[in-house]
């Protein structure tokens, strides 16, 4: 098994001991992403919809630097420190993913790390690339 680490500078460093994301053949497991705003590694502005939204950001940022995109990703696991807040998830997730959706779990927390209110997660599935003869 040859494991190829993911990282890219639009999305937050790694505030601990592990990767963006790391890639396994065609498997990629993207690590937990909070509302961090890259260029200034501090948590964005605004509501939960800000949050959100600087979420998926980041775990699109990593897809691409995966050699992927949101489509890909098969599996997405939700943390929220307030479970009211998950029709908003699927409003804005709606902005970023298309049918078929991605599996998903939503899990309620009581905190998460640097006072966030959404982390999510995810694991990716890439294509086989074709390249031109």
């Amino acid at each position: 098994m040859t494991k190829e680490i993911i990282y890219t500078p639009l999305a937050p460093e790694a505030i601990g001991t592990y990767s963006q994301a790391v890639k396994v053949n065609r498997t990629v497991y993207l690590s937990g992403q909070i509302p961090l705003v890259p260029s200034t590694m501090v948590l964005i502005d605004g509501d939960i919809s800000a949050q959100i939204t600087q979420v998926f950001d980041n775990l699109q940022a990593v897809t691409v630097a995966a050699g992927g995109s949101l489509a890909d990703i098969v599996k997405l696991n939700v943390y929220l420190t307030d479970l009211a807040d998950f029709p908003i998830v699927n409003e804005i997730m709606g902005h970023y993913f298309q049918q078929p959706y991605p599996a998903r779990a939503a899990i309620g927390v009581a905190a998460l790390p640097k006072g966030a209110a959404v982390e999510m997660d995810a694991i990716m599935h890439l294509e086989p690339q074709e390249y031109p003869i």
